[in-house]
């Protein structure tokens, strides 16, 4: 019975809140600092963000994580064919929250909000991606909602590594 709590716990969950907002949720078993590093240190971001599956190289990753900061990450292996997506940190508190434009989309483009919530030596996360229509969200399919679950297994898997130092 632990263990299917153990994986229950750890299962990523992705719901649609609104015609707007769609919600990542996961738990982490390593305290809310190391994951918060993990989301804002760009050497430790580009080891987990892209799915394996995917087959992307991250190909840069710039990352200034603060309040008024900015972002830029380009994917591909086609100097020709280059994915770019960035945005302007608007809020973030140490541990506690990120919050992040998604600009590459111009006016369609969504606010993400991840917030961590420790707990018992675990952290909850719960990332919010909110778009300005319903057309927005439509337009952005569910295909990096859906990538999310091993995306979040792959920070698994580094935080694991931290938490053993």
């Amino acid at each position: 019975m632990a263990a299917r709590n153990e994986s229950e716990s750890r299962r990523t969950t992705v719901q649609k809140k609104s015609e707007r907002e769609v919600v990542v949720t996961r738990t982490f078993d390593a305290p809310a600092r190391l994951v918060f590093e993990a989301w804002s240190r760009p050497e430790l971001f580009k080891k987990w963000w892209v799915p394996r599956s995917m087959g992307i190289t991250l190909r840069s990753c710039e990352m200034d994580v603060r309040t008024g900061g900015k972002y830029r990450l380009v994917f591909g292996d086609d100097p020709e064919n280059l994915m770019e997506f960035f945005g302007s940190y608007l809020e973030v508190v140490p541990e506690k929250r990120i919050v992040w434009t998604n600009e590459e989309s111009g006016d369609a483009g969504s606010v993400t909000t991840v917030t961590f919530e420790e707990r018992d030596g675990k952290t909850l996360l719960v990332m919010s991606e909110l778009y300005p229509t319903k057309e927005a969200l439509e337009a952005a399919g569910t295909g990096a909602q859906e990538a999310m679950d091993e995306t979040f297994g792959q920070l698994d898997e580094l935080l694991a590594e931290r938490s053993a130092r």
